[in-house]
């Protein structure tokens, strides 16, 4: 959504801040280039990676009036908790910034059994003040009333904008404003409320050890979404082998739920860049011409729960190509499959 958002809204400058839950950036690579001006974070969730003055730092870098930035667009890790998010906002001292309202992005095929696992996203929901039920296109038509009828039920009067593929009306979301509505709305809060801990939640966090472990300021967010998940990171200078991988992604773990990144593939698929998006059993490939001089590198990124790293890793080392391998067209048969030529 946030690279059709860059692509469609060609009078406007957007600055962004682009939060990556690993180590390796993706989502900023994802974006890189399109964007007016970016701040990427890595290796945390922003609701504890950033504290209201870190969060002042960055939004006083993306609107200082030489970059004519128009919207700032926080694309936080779909494991953050926006409370925390929202009232480093709110306690902002930048006079140039105006909290604008929060995006909640609903995954229509995983939403159902991702809910099963994790009820606290009902209350991401209500937090919200506009929900995109993307993926639309991967569920039956006769599933779409009754996903709208739960999200209405869970988060009533929270407007829902149906989508597939990330694709919305960019207008719609820079023009988007706040609702009026009662005083629980996160928006409405004092700076009383602001700055308490209420125990639920911690107001943001400096990062500081695990997901599980208390921030660097002694504020505990082991009941945030993110404590039970952990990432794996991978990175490779030699080319994969297509048919490997693909035997890889076809035998994931259970627990791992997540991955992305940008594949090297040797032989016939070479001369493409494969980005990866893989969330629960939703698998797709982006093919795009590498660009000129950029490094041909294997960079991935796999987030789960109960995950053994050291066997994740050993796996995708098997998926190298040797030196005497050939990879011809029927190997990446595999791969093609998965590529949307329509996106």
């Amino acid at each position: 959504m946030l690279n059709h958002l860059m692509r469609d809204s060609s009078d406007t400058r957007i600055g962004v801040i682009v939060n990556d839950f690993g180590s390796i950036n993706i989502d900023a690579m994802a974006v890189a280039g399109q964007v007016d001006s970016m701040i990427p974070i890595e290796n945390g969730c922003l609701c504890c990676a950033a504290d209201a003055s870190e969060m002042d730092e960055m939004l006083e870098r993306l609107t200082d009036p030489e970059l004519r930035i128009d919207v700032v667009v926080i694309e936080a890790s779909g494991l953050a908790e926006p409370q925390s998010m929202i009232r480093a906002l709110l306690s902002s001292t930048n006079e140039r910034i105006v909290y604008g309202g929060l995006v909640e992005v609903v995954d229509a095929a995983e939403f159902p059994d991702t809910r099963i696992r994790h009820p606290e996203l009902d209350r991401h929901l209500r937090a919200a003040d506009l929900i995109v039920l993307n993926k639309t296109d991967r569920i039956a038509e006769d599933e779409r009333p009754r996903l709208l009828e739960t999200i209405e039920e869970t988060a009533p009067g929270v407007p829902v904008l149906t989508a597939a593929h990330g694709r919305v009306d960019a207008a719609l979301l820079i023009d988007h404003r706040p609702r009026e509505t009662s005083g629980e709305r996160f928006r409405q809060l004092s700076f009383a409320d602001v700055y308490a801990d209420d125990g639920a939640d911690d107001g943001g966090c400096a990062a500081g050890g695990s997901a599980a472990d208390e921030c660097a300021d002694g504020h505990d967010h082991s009941d945030h979404l993110h404590a039970a998940y952990e990432s794996v990171e991978f990175t490779s200078a030699e080319p994969f082998h297509p048919r490997r991988l693909m035997e890889f992604l076809d035998s994931r773990p259970a627990g791992l739920y997540r991955a992305k990144g940008f594949l090297h593939f040797a032989g016939a698929g070479a001369e493409h860049r494969f980005g990866l998006h893989a969330v629960g059993s939703y698998l797709r490939f982006q093919p795009s011409p590498w660009e000129r001089d950029a490094p041909r590198t294997t960079q991935l990124v796999l987030i789960g729960t109960g995950i053994d790293a050291e066997t994740l890793t050993k796996r995708l080392v098997e998926c190298v190509a040797a030196a005497e391998e050939e990879v011809d067209e029927t190997h990446m048969m595999g791969v093609l499959r998965y590529v949307d030529e329509a996106d």
